[in-house]
């Protein structure tokens, strides 16, 4: 096969993955996972229900694989706004809002993705290549910060990003999401009165 054979299926391949994700999750959106199964995702990704299963190796991993797909399209789009000599501060911010932004914008699915991750399951925490690119960008803006450690201050960041969605989105206990950014700019040393672009 020709290198450009080659990498015009691999640009087909990358198109399908993201047409799943988008599919899975606006109807795990819409329905909820235990409404949604494969053939579902398929019929709206226009794929086959087993080109779904060749991409993904089962539902578990499909949706915590297309929300960090998801987070990472969105912080990514966010953080684009910004420019190199902005301050620090600034790009951890607007990675704090985008995430919580995201939580208050689509309870069902981030409630969904939250009680996969914590549910008992042979697969646990999925580090995917989408998470990892998602993670990348937040190391970036804890870089930016003169982290010494980005990776071990991503793992706690992640931590307390994941807590503060929680206490956004746990049914009938719902916290305030000023009171919640509030906590979390305290945490790294941020000004809460200076809005980001992206705040909830």
């Amino acid at each position: 096969m020709s290198p450009r054979r080659a990498a015009v299926n691999e640009a087909m391949r990358a198109r399908s993955r993201v047409r799943i994700m988008q599919a899975t999750v606006d109807l795990v959106d819409e329905r909820g996972f235990s409404g949604t199964t494969l053939g579902d995702i398929g019929k709206r990704a226009g794929l086959a229900r087993g080109l779904v299963s060749y991409y993904f190796p089962g539902k578990r991993y499909l949706l915590q694989s297309s929300v960090h797909h998801l987070m990472y399209r969105t912080l990514a789009a966010a953080l684009a706004e910004l420019h190199e000599g902005d301050d620090p501060d600034r790009w951890l911010a607007v990675s704090i809002d985008t995430v919580l932004g995201l939580a208050l914008a689509r309870p069902t699915l981030m409630r969904t993705h939250l009680a996969l991750i914590l549910a008992p399951s042979a697969e646990g925490f999925i580090q995917d290549e989408e998470q990892r690119r998602f993670g990348a960008l937040l190391q970036d803006a804890l870089r930016r910060r003169g982290a010494t450690d980005p990776v071990s201050e991503h793992a706690v960041l992640r931590s307390a990003l994941m807590g503060a969605c929680m206490g956004l989105l746990l049914p009938g206990a719902e916290a305030s999401p000023a009171l919640i950014r509030a906590d979390l700019f305290a945490r790294y040393g941020l000004d809460a009165a200076a809005p980001s672009a992206t705040s909830p």
